[in-house]
């Protein structure tokens, strides 16, 4: 796991330098800069595989040097099967192995379709190859958009790197609040297809190989575009638990076996509902084949009497694993809530229990397994159950955001380029039914920018890196399979094939059976609850200035909180040690 940025065409050392130390949090272990005339690329290494070896950048043998961000989890298979002269022994190198061997199998011929050689990589990446001999530069995602990449372009050059905060580097960068992006944002309550809440930074695509090149003039300018993979549920007839349910848990415990590679101790993010448990139940049998010792679990609520909490103490007991549990005090609630602003690059402040559950485990192993993704695998969100009724509030919010805001959105006229994948994000032209929805938000937004987003974000801001086993191709495509009544039964209880593989390992039903919470207000609901109470005037003064969205935001305080943090400490003064500064000090300088 490390962090990524470069600045192609134009570059300049000093800018990448800065955006490496920007960026230190994501690792701490080792950094390092390489450039050309051309381009320049910054690396920050958190050592998980091949721990002395595997520096970055990685300068490959044909003209080629790559950073990446992420784990390659058939890294082994590929290299028995590559001819190449290895310099490492860690899984990024074979991204420069299998570019080499395509390159050379069109050599005189075209261009490489670089789909063909990216679509073979299984794993969590992000990753900047430079082609010096092709003049080239390759930009790509994994295919849920797992690992982050953002880019833009100031005076001529093209900027990208893991997080957004490192454009600061550059003295040019002048974040403007993308006010299109932000409406989405409240009414969706995620971030919609490449957008970021910043004016012209946008994501590379999940799933997706981008090429730039220079122009006769010595522009940066994006010659290609080209997807290797899309997510599509492709729901059989019919499913019957007891001839198929075996082969469903079988799915994820590979998942999780492959999420085991690591020559560092793993750990398992345990909140005690389904899915994290359902982590924790298959652990032992996954070690086992890895030859791996059995990851212990952490847990953090705001009290023992907690029902996570609990949930989380009888799986642990139930499967004898070692169990690290934290309460939160409620000092460090309010406190930390601009540390999460910050390392989040968003608006949500419900999810404060990830910094201190992070913050613990990074004290004893340096990677996490986490439940994320099930939920929308296996539709466990309550919208789920009535899309009528989830188009009809994500259209209230809209029409709550003043028409010039909203006016390309109403009118279905949003451009179809880099940053939006269709003219229209109106929610009845994607809730005719729930095949259609959970398509929408595996490809939109929910998993990359508000799920994936959460996970990665606020994982490596403790340098710790976090792995989700439910999005394991073998996973995926066992999930994407289910009937729609075996992911919302007629009984009412979510997840139903899920379950029951479930009911097949050593979880008591108490916890197969258990109805799903929602993750940050279960987790801390009582400091949640107060934390908005005693700042409500800062919500309220928020909203007030933000004229266009006030309507909304008075009916969001959270999200009203969450934006003038976000200004705060991503447009106004962005600087590392202001997440120490108090919350009143920092909405103050924004309503003033």
């Amino acid at each position: 796991m490390c962090g990524i940025s470069g600045m192609f065409s134009s570059p300049d050392d000093s800018v990448v330098n800065q955006m490496v130390k920007i960026l230190e949090h994501r690792g701490p272990d080792g950094s390092g800069v390489w450039s050309d005339e051309v381009i320049s690329l910054g690396h920050n290494r958190l050592s998980i595989v091949d721990i002395h070896g595997s520096q970055q950048p990685i300068i490959g043998n044909s003209s080629t040097v790559l950073i990446a961000n992420g784990e390659i989890y058939n890294h082994l298979d590929l290299r028995s099967k590559l001819k190449y002269n290895w310099k490492t022994s860690g899984d990024s190198e074979v991204i420069l192995a299998l570019h080499e061997k395509y390159a050379k199998s069109v050599a005189g011929v075209g261009d490489i379709n670089h789909t063909d050689w990216v679509k073979q990589l299984n794993g969590m990446f992000s990753f900047a190859l430079w082609d010096s001999e092709h003049r080239e530069l390759i930009l790509a995602r994994d295919s849920l958009g797992i690992k982050p990449l953002v880019r833009t372009i100031i005076d001529g050059s093209l900027l990208f790197a893991s997080e957004i905060k490192a454009f600061h580097a550059h003295e040019s960068y002048q974040p403007v609040i993308d006010e299109i992006a932000l409406g989405l944002r409240l009414a969706w309550e995620y971030c919609l297809d490449s957008s970021t809440l910043i004016k012209n930074v946008h994501q590379v695509r999940p799933g997706t190989v981008e090429v730039w090149r220079e122009d006769a003039t010595g522009q940066p300018y994006l010659h290609s575009v080209t997807s290797y993979e899309r997510q599509q549920l492709n729901p059989v007839a019919t499913w019957n638990p007891d001839l198929e349910a075996k082969s469903l848990l079988e799915s994820f415990t590979y998942s999780v076996q492959e999420r085991l590679m690591a020559d560092v101790p793993v750990g398992i993010v345990l909140s005690g509902g389904l899915d994290s448990s359902l982590v924790a139940a298959v652990a032992s049998d996954a070690a086992m084949r890895e030859s791996k010792p059995v990851p212990a679990c952490w847990t953090v609520a705001e009290s023992e009497d907690n029902p996570d909490w609990i949930a989380a103490e009888e799986v642990a007991s139930t499967l004898d694993l070692q169990h690290h549990t934290k309460v939160m005090s409620e000092d460090g609630f309010v406190k930390d809530i601009p540390k999460l602003a910050y390392y989040g690059e968003d608006l949500d402040v419900s999810v404060l229990f990830f910094q201190p559950l992070f913050k613990e485990m990074q004290k004893h192993v340096k990677v996490g397994l986490c439940g994320q993704g099930a939920d929308e695998l296996h539709a466990g969100y309550p919208r789920y159950k009535s899309l009528t009724n989830h188009s009809e509030v994500v259209n209230s919010r809209l029409n709550q955001i003043d028409d010039s805001v909203t006016k390309p959105i109403i009118n279905r006229n949003l451009p179809i380029d880099s940053c939006w994948y269709s003219n229209s994000l109106l929610p009845e032209d994607y809730t005719d039914n729930l095949e259609q929805f959970l398509d929408f938000e595996l490809e939109r937004g929910q998993l990359s920018n508000f799920q994936l987003r959460l996970v990665d974000r606020h994982s490596m801001a403790n340098s710790l890196e976090v792995r989700v086993p439910f999005l394991g191709q073998r996973h995926r495509q066992h999930s994407y399979r289910l009937p729609e009544e075996w992911r919302l039964p007629h009984n009412g209880l979510e997840k139903a094939a899920l379950r029951s593989a479930a009911r097949l390992t050593k979880l008591p039903r108490s916890i197969t059976d258990r109805p799903k919470l929602p993750a940050g207000t279960a987790t801390s609901p009582n400091q949640l609850r107060q934390f908005l109470g005693e700042f409500s005037h800062l919500s309220d003064a928020v909203a007030q200035k933000y004229t266009k969205f006030s309507k909304l935001l008075n009916d969001l305080p959270d999200m009203a909180i969450g934006l003038g943090l976000f200004e705060a400490l991503h447009i106004n003064q962005p600087l590392h040690s202001r997440t120490n500064f108090s919350i009143e000090s920092l909405i103050d300088e924004v309503i003033a």
